[in-house]
C-alpha cells in the first residue's frame, strides 16, 4: 500500500508499496529526507518547482508540465510502473497549455493532483474515472475559491476529496478546510505533515 504525505501548500510525497519515491510540486513543508525516484511538476511557478530541495536517486525522472502537454495534447506515460496522465489545469492566473494536473494510477489507486487550477472542462468526465482521491486547490486568490473547489469535488466524486493550496504563504488553513468539509460529503482534511495510507 502506498503512503502519501501532504507536506503543505501544494506539495506532496508518495512512497509506493515497492518503495518508489515520488514528489509532486516540491516547495513547502518537511519530508524531503527520502531520495526521489520521480519528481512531477505541474507548472513553473516558483511555489511548485523547487527541485533543488529534493535529494535524488541515480536515474531520478523529473517529469514537468513542459513534457506533459505539447501543442494542446495532454500526454500519458508510465514511469517506474506508475501510470501518469496529464490533464487540464488553468484559470486567469495559469495559462491553458502551460499548466497540468496529474492523474496517477499506483498500487490499485487512482489519485488526482489538480495542480493550480479552477474548474476545467475535463472535470465533467472525472466521475466516470472512479478516482480514489482528488487534491483540489482552494485559495481563492491564484486559484478557485473554496466554494468552487467544493463544487468540483462534488462533480468529480472521488472517494476522498482533499482541500490543498488554501492560503498563500501558509502550509494549511483550518478555517478554509472547515468550510470545504461542510460542503463536501467526501471531504478528507489533511493538515501539513500528515501521512496516510492510500
Amino acid at each position: 500500500m502506498a503512503k502519501l504525505m501532504y507536506q503543505g501548500h501544494g506539495s506532496f510525497r508518495l512512497i509506493t508499496a515497492n518503495h518508489t519515491v515520488m514528489y509532486i510540486d516540491p516547495y513547502a513543508g518537511n519530508g524531503y529526507d527520502v531520495p526521489a525516484d520521480i519528481i512531477l511538476v505541474t507548472h513553473q511557478h516558483s511555489d511548485h518547482n523547487k527541485l533543488g530541495i529534493v535529494p535524488k536517486n541515480g536515474g531520478c525522472v523529473i517529469y514537468q508540465n513542459t513534457m506533459a502537454v505539447r501543442g494542446g495534447e495532454y500526454k500519458k506515460t508510465v514511469i517506474n510502473g506508475i501510470k501518469v496522465e496529464a490533464v487540464e489545469a488553468y484559470n486567469n492566473n495559469h495559462a491553458r497549455g502551460e499548466c497540468v494536473g496529474f492523474i496517477l494510477e499506483l498500487d490499485g489507486r487512482k489519485v488526482y493532483f489538480a495542480g493550480d487550477t479552477s474548474k476545467t472542462d475535463m472535470m465533467d468526465t472525472f466521475a466516470e474515472r472512479e478516482l480514489d482521491y482528488s487534491f483540489l486547490p482552494c485559495d481563492g486568490i491564484f486559484n478557485m475559491d473554496v466554494n468552487e473547489a467544493a463544487e468540483c469535488a462534488n462533480l468529480i466524486k472521488a472517494v476522498h476529496s482533499v482541500p490543498v493550496h488554501m492560503s498563500p504563504g501558509r502550509l494549511f488553513d483550518k478555517d478554509i478546510a472547515a468550510k470545504f468539509k461542510e460542503m463536501v460529503p467526501s471531504a478528507l482534511i489533511l493538515e501539513a505533515g500528515a501521512e496516510i495510507d492510500l
